[in-house]
């Protein structure tokens, strides 16, 4: 992905476009995009910036954080919830979210969520037949004759 282009750059084709000159005009002197120019001047007309929005990271997931204390407390409460669960629950509190926005919050602030077994192990017999190493002769019946 291209970078952004210098606010100084930005700053000269806007203060060109405000003198007087035509987007396309700007643009040519410049070296820019004609659609380059005529949003960077829209931008600086509407909210008076010409620099570059922000990229990247996780825009969606601010909302969540002022409710750390209540999501840690419902996953106290409930160690095996689920995510979809836990997003059912936020939502009863009138708290929007998603599934993978709360995982992002649980990974932004370091909190594992290991799960238990979902089965207890047996107690009468293994449940599976342990795995013979490779070249390993399990039994004399398993011995190829002629």
């Amino acid at each position: 992905m291209p970078t952004a282009l210098s606010v100084d750059r930005r700053e000269r084709v806007v203060a060109a476009v405000l003198a007087g000159a035509s987007c396309h005009q700007a643009a040519a002197r410049f070296g820019v995009s004609v659609s380059s120019a005529s949003r960077w001047s829209e931008r600086y007309r509407s909210k008076g910036q010409v620099g570059p929005r922000p990229r990247g990271g996780d825009r969606r997931a601010e909302p969540i954080e002022p409710h750390t204390d209540l999501i840690r407390s419902l996953c106290k409460t409930q160690p095996g919830i689920f995510l979809r669960e836990l997003r059912e629950r936020l939502a009863e509190q009138g708290i929007r979210s998603s599934t993978s926005g709360l995982s992002r919050f649980f990974k932004r602030q370091g909190i594992t969520r290991k799960k238990g077994r979902r089965t207890p192990p047996s107690r009468n017999a293994r449940t599976s037949e342990p795995r013979a190493r490779t070249g390993l002769r399990r039994s004399p019946s398993s011995i190829q004759t002629s």
